[in-house]
């Protein structure tokens, strides 16, 4: 009888039969290994709700984590107890929570974001004009397919986006020039990963298999693609795959640097951009809802703040002495 996988092997296995990313299955592991070895090795079916209860609270108190990552480490344990062990968990009353900051998010203004633009050339200028002239976020950027950017409806289809759902976004026509060419020297390298044998990228679930052909095609290609193959850590096929946005990221924080800007200002910061410069344009909080992508308007409303308005347009009292 062959032997039963271990625990983490089962953690993986699940994770992949629900398709959850290889950043969430690397997460999800590293953090049912910190609560194993926070409980000194035993094994989690021989622990319950206080065990939970003890090493989330530890995170809070002794560890100061964010509020998002204590809400990881919940997830990822509740993830093995219900999908790998089987067993549901009762309510987790006892959790000291990590207080979660109100915070309003750094928004940069036109002057600025044409600023930071100006900093930057080649790739990075175009895949940041597209963070803020399409409201992109940084991981939508970087894996978008050449098949999702029509130029002809300028408009940028966006792929299982963040809660797996796909929206529209608009292309912007700056950018649209310089995009092109770029593709152009883009199709040229697939071209020649072809020649030498190589050539196709990887495709989510199951269309592999559905269409084994697909892969080499031009249009489910990358957009931003690296700049050398590397061996994919699941198929262990070798693969060009896209750009790793450390590169971008590093490229934004240089270039807000030698702006002279005083903000912390990111990648995301374009896209804070992006929301708040619409409704400043008088875009109505619905339509701009819709381009990021938002599940519920609420989440939309925090740009409202950023601008003072609270839905009205509020003029200081000292501004009418």
């Amino acid at each position: 009888m062959p032997s039963k996988p271990k625990l983490l092997d089962q953690v993986r296995d699940k994770i992949r039969v629900k398709h959850y990313s290889l950043r969430t299955e690397d997460a999800y592991v590293q953090w049912i290994k910190r609560f194993i070895l926070f409980h000194g090795k035993r094994h989690p079916k021989d622990m319950s709700a206080p065990e939970v209860e003890a090493f989330l609270s530890h995170l809070a108190t002794q560890r100061n984590v964010a509020a998002s990552t204590q809400s990881q480490a919940l997830s990822a344990i509740l993830f093995l107890y219900r999908e790998v062990l089987g067993i549901e968990l009762p309510w987790l009353e006892n959790v000291t929570r990590a207080k979660k900051p109100q915070r309003l998010p750094v928004v940069l203004t036109v002057q600025e974001v044409k600023s930071v633009l100006a900093h930057l050339d080649g790739r990075n200028w175009v895949m940041a004009s597209l963070l803020y002239g399409s409201g992109l976020r940084l991981m939508e950027c970087v894996r978008l397919r050449v098949k999702d950017v029509d130029f002809a409806m300028r408009q940028i289809v966006v792929r299982d986006g963040k809660g797996a759902k796909d929206r529209v976004t608009m292309l912007p026509d700056s950018p649209v020039e310089l995009l092109k060419h770029y593709l152009e020297k883009v199709k040229a390298v697939h071209e020649k990963d072809l020649h030498e044998g190589f050539g196709e990228v990887y495709l989510p679930f199951a269309l592999e298999r559905k269409y084994p052909n697909a892969g080499r095609e031009w249009g489910w290609q990358y957009v931003f693609p690296a700049s050398q193959r590397s061996i994919d850590p699941l198929s262990g096929k070798e693969r060009r795959h896209h750009l790793d946005e450390k590169v971008l990221q590093r490229a934004v924080r240089t270039a807000v640097r030698e702006a002279g800007l005083t903000k912390p200002a990111s990648c995301h910061t374009l896209r804070h951009s992006f929301a708040t410069h619409l409704l400043q344009s008088g875009y109505d909080i619905r339509t701009v809802q819709e381009l990021l992508g938002h599940k519920d308007v609420q989440t939309t409303m925090i740009y409202t703040h950023v601008l003072n308005r609270g839905g009205r347009g509020v003029v200081s009292p000292l501004d009418r002495i």
